[in-house]
């Protein structure tokens, strides 16, 4: 089987004409390699974090994965899986990682896990400041890079690393000067990542980053406006230097995880498609 290798990095809340205006070279560097595109958030689903990140880790849609707001209580995800746990179950051979600061992604509160095995979180929610949120993301990022740089050349890798403190940020200050700042954290942070990856010498990586929602001015989301309903999606790697000009779903991302690796869905509601086919 081949060895394949992908790193997808969540931010979450990143608005995308804001993201244009703060420098983020590893992300520009990203995309010039690759391709950094806007997308809709699906009409079938709320711009929240929840619906959100469950759209883009199982490839299918909100009725679907049944998560409609920050409660995960509701989620259908036995029947549509996330990535992580197709990758395990159909290719074993594959190290995976996952690490979040939120704890609905990988640990049981508030009817999580979104990631059915898990994954790194901290010893302890982080406290509702920007500077708590900054910091988590911080460790995370240490967590993953160590991770990385430990299981080079033992076979394919999935990695996945979400980073919060943007959208934090922005709740708790609007999308203003320190929110700016958070997105250019979150730049140096994909910058540790890309380091760690380039140093595992002889490896084919497919690198994804990806953003659930915006946000309007003041900080918050879960509306229509076109501000909130813009996403975006940045990859490179094999085969995706001609892959911006096509259009994009947030379940692409999960479609595109999956053919990279070798593993298929099992949900007859996925709807993604790899970067470039749809």
């Amino acid at each position: 089987m081949t060895e394949d290798h992908v790193l997808v990095v969540g931010i979450d809340g990143v608005r995308y004409d804001i993201l244009r205006e703060v420098a983020t070279p590893h992300l520009d560097g990203l995309a010039a390699a690759g391709f950094l595109r806007p997308l809709r958030v699906n009409d079938a689903g709320p711009t929240i974090s929840g619906p959100g990140w469950s759209t883009i880790f199982t490839g299918v849609l909100t009725p679907d994965h049944g998560v409609v707001d920050n409660d995960f209580s509701s989620n259908r995800y036995a029947e549509h899986p996330d990535v992580v746990s197709l990758v395990r179950r159909q290719r074993p051979d594959v190290v995976t990682w996952v690490g979040a600061g939120w704890s609905p992604l990988v640990t049981n509160e508030s009817g999580g896990p979104l990631f059915a095995g898990g994954g790194w979180a901290p010893a302890s929610p982080p406290a509702h400041t920007c500077e708590a949120w900054l910091a988590v993301d911080a460790e995370m990022t240490g967590h993953a890079v160590a991770h990385l740089t430990a299981h080079a050349g033992v076979g394919g890798s999935l990695v996945v690393a979400y980073l919060g403190a943007p959208d934090e940020v922005a709740h708790l200050r609007g999308v203003g000067p320190e929110y700016r700042d958070a997105i250019a954290a979150a730049d140096a942070h994909l910058g540790r990542l890309l380091a760690a990856v380039a140093g595992r010498a002889g490896e084919d990586w497919t690198v994804i980053v990806v953003t659930d929602h915006g946000h309007v001015d003041d900080g918050g989301h879960g509306g229509d406006t076109e501000v909130e309903r813009t996403a975006w999606i940045a990859a490179s790697g094999p085969g995706l230097s001609t892959a911006g000009p096509h259009p994009l779903e947030h379940a692409d991302v999960a479609a595109h995880t999956l053919a990279v690796l070798g593993a298929v869905p099992t949900s007859p509601a996925f709807i993604g498609r790899p970067f470039g086919t749809r």
